[in-house]
């Protein structure tokens, strides 16, 4: 059996793999709020934007910790396709889940549709994100802890759906991102634990790219557009500010005539 090691940068990656979870999940809460205080195409826009910020929140912290991921024995590689389709499942779920919330009658109803969804759809990327490791040897996986890790995503996606909902104030959306994110960590941690690899010695090559050259750079792009967003929206206007915007304006325009 290889020796497993989920943190080789030490609390580097933990940490910050936490931390881009919190930002995936205080933005898409932010957003949120915005989409449910409109209508029409502003409720759609505001719901992707929540939607590709939870995901990539998601995703980056899922494989910034995965950079601490060393198996003794054999290198690790990671199979290119496979880690953006995780990607990709983790946009798609999430979005499904924003949107039965965002525009579902039946609040409660759209709650549990949305949390499950999101839930099952986070289950999925991580597990399709261990699938597109290459390494020498076979991994296997606890089922209990596989099982643990599952549920704790689909309570994590249901609260953080319902925070949505909820949540108004900036203060609270911080509180619940911190706890989001923790659960998220906990999801992915859990995960892991629940692998072991029996490790065959090979000189053969890897497939696939190194973690440096290829989940580096991505991690590091998604969170920058995590950033570039939360900027873009802590700028942006709430519906209240425009809406007084809108009378203050209507005096002048009423002088003016």
């Amino acid at each position: 059996m290889g020796h497993l090691d989920h943190a080789a940068f030490g609390w580097l990656t933990p940490v910050l793999s936490y931390l881009m979870a919190c930002v995936g999940a205080a933005l898409g809460l932010r957003c949120t709020v915005r989409a449910l205080a409109t209508t029409g195409r502003s409720r759609r826009n505001w719901l992707v934007t929540a939607a590709s910020a939870i995901g990539t929140g998601i995703w980056t912290m899922h494989f910034v910790a995965m950079l601490g991921f060393r198996v003794s024995g054999t290198d690790i590689r990671y199979d290119v396709p496979l880690t953006i389709l995780s990607l990709l499942v983790a946009m798609v779920v999430v979005c499904a889940g924003v949107f039965a919330v965002g525009y579902g009658r039946d609040r409660n109803r759209a709650l549990l549709f949305g949390g499950l969804t999101t839930g099952l759809g986070v289950a999925s990327m991580h597990y399709l994100g261990m699938a597109a490791v290459r390494l020498h040897g076979q991994v296997r996986y606890d089922p209990v802890l596989v099982g643990v890790s599952v549920a704790i995503a689909v309570v994590a996606a249901t609260a953080a759906l319902w925070a949505g909902l909820n949540i108004k104030s900036p203060l609270a959306v911080t509180v619940a991102s911190l706890g989001m994110g923790a659960a998220v960590s906990s999801m992915h941690y859990t995960g892991m634990f629940a692998v072991s690899v029996r490790v065959d010695p090979s000189g053969e090559a890897l497939s696939g790219a190194t973690a440096m050259q290829f989940i580096f750079p991505l991690a590091v792009s998604l969170g920058s557009y995590l950033f570039i967003t939360a900027a873009f929206v802590a700028l942006s206007p709430t519906a209240d500010e425009r809406e007084a915007s809108v009378s203050a304006q209507r005096p002048v325009d009423s002088l003016a005539r």
